[in-house]
C-alpha cells in the first residue's frame, strides 16, 4: 500500500490520540480526505456547515474533553473561517490544532485562485504554525504541531499544499535528517511551585484576615481543594465566568460570579477583603477587583506570564492549581473568625431569594430569567451546559446553578458570538450518554444557526434553548448604559425558531407564558433527538450589574432623556422590577 503525505499526517494525529475531526470537505484537502475515510474505523469527521463552527466544536471538545482538538479546512476562504473559533480557544487557553489546505506548491503566490499564504494569516493565532515543505517533511512537524498544541495550551496550525497531500513519502530525507527522529511521547512536568514561593505565599494568607478566593478555568479540576481551603481559611470564593463548575454554586462556600454578570454578594466580597488568592484566572475586567494596595495578593497560573497581569501580587505560584492548593492546604493554618465568610453567606441567601423571585415571576411578556430558572431545576446531575455571548450569558451566569458534576462554558475571553451551539455539539459528540445543552440568544444563535443541520445529521439529542427577544440586547444595553446613547440597529427580524427546527427535520417548541414554561421544557428535554425551545421573553428586560454606579445611573438616565425610541416600556419595566424587588 502506497504511504501518501496524508496517510502520515492521520496517522500521526491517531498516535496523538486524536478521535475526532470537524471541518468541510474541499479540494484544497482532497488528500487528507482520502486518508480520514480510510480510517474512519480509528477517526471520525464529523461535517460542519460553517468552518467557524469546525474551530468552535474543536475549541469545545479540548474544553470539555482536556483533550486535543482538532479543525480542517480547505485553501483560502474556509481556512479563513476558521480564524474566530481559533482565537476562542487560544483566548481560553485550550489545545486545538488547526489543519488546512493550500495550492500547489509551484503556484504559491502567483495570484492564482484561492492563493491565501494561511501560514502568514495564523501568525498571531498559533504558537506552532508552520507550511508543509514535502512529503517527506510531515511527520516532523504534525508531531511538533501536537505537542505544542498540548503542551502551550494553545493554537497550532499546519498549511498543507495540495499536491503534496498525495504524493508518496520516499524516505529519502535531506542529509541532515534521520527517519523517525519525532515522536508522540507526552512529557508531564510536576508542576508545583517552589518551596520558598509556597512559604511566602502561606505567610500572606496566614497573615490576612479577610480572604477572598478568585477561582477561574485553571481551578475547575480542584473543586474539593478549592472548598477545603475556603473552609481552612473562613474565605468565600468569588468564580470568574469560565470557573462557574469549578465549585458548585449551592456550595456554602461560594458567592457565584464576578463582573457584570456576577452576584452582589461577590462584589462586596471584593471590595471588603484584604487578602486575594487568585487560582487559575486570570479575570480581565480588573475593575471588579480590589483596588491596587487594598488587599495583598498571592496567585497561582501554569502560566508564569499570567502572574500579576491583573492585581499586583505579592507572590506568584507557577504550578497546577490542584497540586498547588494541595501543598497549601498542608501548610496554612486555620481560622477562627468566621465573620466575613459568614457576612458572604448571609448576603448569598438573599441573593439566591432575589434570583428565585426573577426566576419565578407571573407577568408577560415572559421574563428572560424564568427560562433559566426553570431550566436549571431541570438539568441532570452531569449536564453539559454552553451558554452564548449576549443578555443570555447574564440569565446563565445568575439563574442556572452549577451542579457538582456538571460542565458549564462560554467564550470566556473573546466573549464571540454564536459559540453556544458548535459547543454543545461539540460536548454531544465527546459525551453520547449525557445531556447537552446549549442555552443561547437569537442573535447568536442565528449567525451559525446551519449547524443544527449538523445536530440532525448525525441524530445527536443537543437541545438548544433560544432566549427570543428580537434584539442585540447586550448591545442595546452598552450603548444605554455605557455611553448614555438611545439604542440603534440592535432590532433583529423575528423568525420562527421552532418552524426552523420541524423544517430541518427535527422537533420545535414555543414557550410565551411563564405558567407553562417548566411543563414545556419538560417535554422538550424528554424529546429524543434534537430539539429547539424558542422562548419568547420580555425584549426590555435589563442584564443589570449588581451593584448599578451613579454613573451608569446617569447614562441610563441620559439615553433616555436622548430619544431612546422605547423609553415608555423601558422605564415602566425598569420601575416595575424594582418596585417588585421591594414587596
Amino acid at each position: 500500500m502506497v504511504t501518501t503525505a496524508s496517510d502520515v499526517l492521520v496517522d500521526t494525529l491517531i498516535d496523538w490520540s486524536v478521535d475526532t475531526i470537524f471541518g468541510i470537505p474541499g479540494d484544497g484537502i482532497n488528500g487528507v480526505m482520502e486518508a480520514l475515510r480510510q480510517r474512519q474505523d480509528k477517526i471520525r469527521f464529523i461535517q460542519v456547515r460553517h468552518e467557524e463552527a469546525a474551530a468552535f466544536m474543536a475549541c469545545a471538545y479540548s474544553k470539555y474533553t482536556g483533550k486535543l482538538g482538532v479543525c480542517l479546512a480547505t485553501s483560502g476562504p474556509g481556512g479563513l473561517h476558521l480564524i474566530n473559533g481559533l482565537y476562542d480557544a487560544k483566548m481560553d487557553g485550550q489545545s486545538v490544532l488547526a489543519i488546512t489546505g493550500q495550492h500547489f506548491h509551484d503556484l504559491i503566490d502567483t495570484h492564482s485562485q484561492q492563493d491565501v499564504d494561511l501560514d502568514k494569516v495564523f501568525m498571531d493565532v498559533a504558537v506552532y504554525n508552520t507550511r508543509v515543505m514535502g512529503p517527506d517533511h510531515i511527520e516532523t512537524v504534525a508531531n511538533l504541531a501536537c505537542r505544542a498544541a498540548i503542551s502551550y495550551r494553545s493554537v497550532a496550525h499546519i498549511t498543507f499544499p495540495i499536491d503534496f497531500q498525495t504524493e508518496k513519502v520516499t524516505k529519502k530525507h535531506s542529509m541532515h535528517n534521520v527517519l523517525h527522529h519525532t515522536s508522540d511521547v507526552r512529557a508531564h512536568s510536576a508542576q508545583l511551585p517552589s518551596e520558598n514561593d509556597l512559604l511566602r505565599a502561606v505567610e500572606i494568607l496566614n497573615a490576612g484576615k479577610k480572604i477572598v478566593i478568585l477561582a477561574g478555568r485553571g481551578a475547575l479540576r480542584a473543586t474539593t481543594e478549592l472548598e477545603q481551603l475556603a473552609q481552612k481559611l473562613e474565605a468565600p470564593i468569588v468564580k470568574a465566568m469560565l470557573g462557574k463548575a469549578a465549585v458548585p454554586d449551592f456550595s456554602p462556600y461560594t458567592t457565584g460570579g464576578i463582573g457584570l454578570t456576577g452576584t452582589k454578594p461577590s462584589q462586596e466580597a471584593m471590595e471588603d477583603c484584604d487578602t486575594l488568592l487568585m487560582v487559575g484566572t486570570s479575570f480581565p475586567y480588573m475593575e471588579f477587583l480590589p483596588k491596587p494596595g487594598q488587599a495583598r495578593g498571592v496567585q497561582i497560573d501554569i502560566d508564569p506570564m499570567r502572574i500579576g497581569l491583573r492585581y499586583p501580587v505579592e507572590v506568584g505560584l507557577v504550578g497546577d492549581s490542584r497540586r498547588t492548593l494541595q501543598a497549601i492546604l498542608s501548610l496554612v493554618e486555620h481560622k477562627e473568625d468566621r465573620s466575613f465568610l459568614e457576612k458572604a453567606q448571609s448576603g448569598m441567601k438573599d441573593w439566591w431569594k432575589l434570583m428565585e423571585q426573577r426566576g419565578t415571576r407571573q407577568d408577560k411578556p415572559m421574563k428572560p430569567q424564568v427560562v433559566a430558572w426553570e431550566l436549571g431545576k431541570r438539568l441532570s446531575d452531569t449536564a453539559i451546559v454552553a451558554a452564548d455571548s449576549g443578555t443570555n450569558t447574564t440569565w446563565w451566569a445568575r439563574q442556572i446553578p452549577a451542579k457538582q458534576g456538571q460542565m458549564h462554558s462560554v467564550s470566556g475571553t473573546l466573549a464571540s458570538m454564536a459559540c453556544g451551539l458548535p459547543y454543545a455539539i461539540a460536548a454531544q459528540i465527546a459525551y453520547p450518554e449525557r445531556q447537552c445543552v446549549a442555552f443561547v440568544g437569537d442573535g447568536g444563535f442565528s449567525m451559525l444557526m446551519a449547524e443544527f443541520l449538523t445536530c440532525v445529521k448525525y441524530q445527536l439529542p443537543v437541545k438548544i434553548v433560544i432566549i427570543k427577544n428580537n434584539t442585540l440586547g447586550q448591545i442595546k444595553w452598552e450603548q444605554m448604559v455605557f455611553l448614555g446613547n438611545p439604542e440603534y440597529a440592535c432590532e433583529l427580524q423575528p423568525m420562527d425558531y421552532a418552524a426552523f427546527a420541524r423544517a430541518c427535520g427535527a422537533t420545535g417548541f414555543t414557550i410565551d407564558d411563564p405558567a407553562t414554561c417548566g411543563d414545556i421544557l419538560d417535554q422538550a428535554l424528554a424529546t429524543p433527538g434534537p430539539v429547539i425551545v424558542e422562548a419568547i421573553v420580555d425584549p426590555h428586560e435589563p442584564p443589570l450589574p449588581p451593584k448599578i454606579t451613579l454613573n451608569q445611573a446617569a447614562k441610563f438616565a441620559e439615553s433616555l432623556i436622548r430619544g431612546e425610541p422605547n423609553r415608555e416600556k423601558i422605564i415602566f419595566t425598569a420601575v416595575s422590577d424594582k418596585v417588585k424587588e421591594l414587596i
